[in-house]
């Protein structure tokens, strides 16, 4: 809907309409309004703005723009018009128009400040923010209290990530309106990514008595929670929340998502059966419900919810392939397959259907079969880089290495900066024994992702385990788990390394960690008994050890590690 042009124009609309943002806008009017009383215009200019104003009631904006740029040629030294007609340039997208319009006009009236508003926001669409900063400090210099421009100003230094100046800012504008309910949101938000939790909870709770109903509000402060591991506080701030407005569904799925996390599953699954209750055909929902059944094993259940939905979204072929993957979970492979097989190249689906029946048919022990599959599909799609490493790990199970690499090496000549190949390619070598090369694709990893925790992880086990530049591979562990917090193999080469270290008080916390995070892993739970050995914990260690021979019971050296033990006691 087209707003009317005849108004006196709002500084904050303004801006918002020169981001492209989605502002709620005024009832359309009927009847165009007298002209604002700081227009002055000429009659001429008048009468076409008026013609202008009649075209943006009938939504028809090149008209429109034609008329206000004649009431403008009419009457040139008008700042009013010049600002109608930069507004109607920044709806029609056309903002570098509208950028030199505001920026002729400061030539002749630089302390307008609506203009200057006009020009930060469209310096702000166009990502300046260099520009939009230097803008809107100027509209402060010129009104100090302006509460539009000081709220720019601080969203401009966040993006250039000025956080200190846009806590400054979001704080001089709370000074002088402590109500202002988007500036103690913004800056409780800004607060929590710089961790200064108790400073951002206060702007949350703030912001929540402005505007109790505000859900984003309420799910940042149940996040800001679970940052600090304080879950119970969170689910509280949910079902106060829930309790108070019922018919508010995202608290709800945030909610049952949180239990999801914590693994509650029956409190995950009734928050979200009560979500049904108010939303029947809530598709996402529902999914999560099958998910859910999926995640414990329900597979029975896990059908019939995912039948129901196929049925219903039969293009959806996410359902398809969960579909799919609920009955082979039940040893029904053949109907399995009937789903997966369905689902088309162009899906984004479609590379994991294609390794789901190859996994099928190698559990079938169709080899050969999972082989030709998984050939057929990359002539299909030979960009997908999981069809090339599923491929190579089924070369490398029948120890069919030579393959197996030169299946990797094709998918790297077409997909060369492809961050899943050149990891898969690394662990490749590592399991032929081939080190240097392990280590050289893992490094080419992190220069393609410097974040890739696993790659980290890697590199530093590695060298961990062959007892080398270990304070290396420190570092690079602990920043592994500063980007995979709680991760047990991660944790377990923490412990590793320090056992090498020979700090075994570090050693047995991380690796006892580890062995709790990741319970049935046979080496995590040598590791640990490894440590305690050392730090001649006998007890603790044959405990270890013993748990680890459950889950590993052909390993001789584990075997002999227990007698020794025994033997020496």
């Amino acid at each position: 809907m087209r707003r009317t042009m005849l108004r006196k124009t709002g500084p904050l609309l303004l801006m918002i309409l020169a981001l492209g943002g989605c502002a709620v806008s005024p009832a359309r009017q009927d009847l165009p309004q007298p002209l604002p009383k700081q227009a002055n215009l000429s009659s001429g200019a008048s009468f076409h703005y008026i013609l202008g104003v009649l075209n943006s009631l009938n939504e028809n904006l090149p008209e429109a723009i034609k008329e206000i740029e004649e009431a403008n040629r009419l009457d040139p030294s008008s700042p009013f018009l010049a600002k109608e007609i930069a507004f109607l340039y920044t709806e029609r997208g056309e903002m570098e128009k509208a950028l030199a319009i505001c920026t002729k006009t400061l030539e002749t009236h630089p302390n307008d400040i609506d203009i200057r508003l006009l020009r930060g926001g469209i310096y702000l669409n166009q990502k300046n923010y260099l520009s939009a900063v230097a803008e809107y400090r100027r509209v402060i210099d010129l009104d100090p209290k302006n509460l539009t421009a000081l709220f720019y100003l601080g969203t401009s230094q966040v993006e250039l990530k000025r956080f200190g100046e846009a806590v400054a800012s979001f704080q001089e504008l709370i000074r002088i309106d402590p109500d202002h309910f988007m500036a103690n949101y913004y800056l409780a938000r800004l607060l929590t990514d710089l961790q200064r939790y108790k400073e951002a909870e206060a702007g949350f709770r703030k912001t929540l008595t402005l505007r109790p109903q505000f859900e984003p509000v309420l799910i940042d402060l149940a996040s800001l929670y679970e940052r600090q591991k304080r879950i119970t506080e969170a689910i509280q701030v949910y079902k106060d929340f829930t309790t108070a407005f019922p018919a508010k569904l995202q608290a709800r799925i945030k909610l049952g998502e949180l239990f999801l996390r914590e693994k509650r599953y029956d409190e995950a699954e009734d928050t979200f059966r009560e979500i049904l209750k108010l939303d029947p055909a809530n598709r996402e929902v529902r999914l999560t419900l099958g998910l859910i059944h999926l995640e414990r094993g329900q597979h029975e259940k896990a059908i019939t919810t995912l039948a129901l939905l196929v049925q219903e979204y039969p293009t959806d072929y996410r359902l398809a392939y969960l579909l799919g993957t609920a009955y082979s979970e039940t040893g029904a492979p053949d109907k399995a397959l009937s789903f997966l097989d369905k689902i088309p190249v162009t899906s984004d689906q479609f590379t994991l259907a294609r390794i789901r029946i190859g996994m099928i048919l190698r559990k079938q022990q169709q080899a050969n079969a999972a082989i030709d599959s998984l050939r057929k599909a990359i002539q299909q799609k030979n960009d997908s880089p999981g069809l090339y490493a599923y491929l190579a790990s089924l070369y490398e199970e029948g120890k069919r290495f030579p393959e197996a690499e030169a299946i990797l090496r094709e998918g790297l000549r077409i997909i060369p900066g492809s961050v899943d190949l050149h990891y898969s390619f690394g662990v490749f070598f590592e399991k032929t024994n081939r080190f240097e090369e392990s280590i050289s694709a893992m490094r080419t990893v992190l220069k393609l992702d410097p974040d890739h925790a696993d790659a980290l992880n890697f590199i530093g086990y590695m060298y961990a385990d062959r007892g080398i530049h270990l304070d290396e591979a420190e570092g690079m562990i602990k920043r592994a788990l500063q980007l995979k917090p709680g991760s047990g193999y991660i944790t377990d080469s923490l412990g590793w390394l320090y056992f090498r270290k020979n700090r075994l008080d570090e050693a047995i916390r991380y690796l006892k960690e580890a062995s709790e995070t990741q319970p049935e892993d046979a080496a995590i739970l040598e590791h640990l008994g490894d440590a305690y050995a050392r730090a001649g914990q006998v007890r603790e260690a044959l405990e270890a050890y013993g748990k680890a021979n459950k889950f590993n019971p052909e390993s001789e050296l584990l075997k002999k590690k227990i007698e020794d033990l025994r033997g020496g006691n």
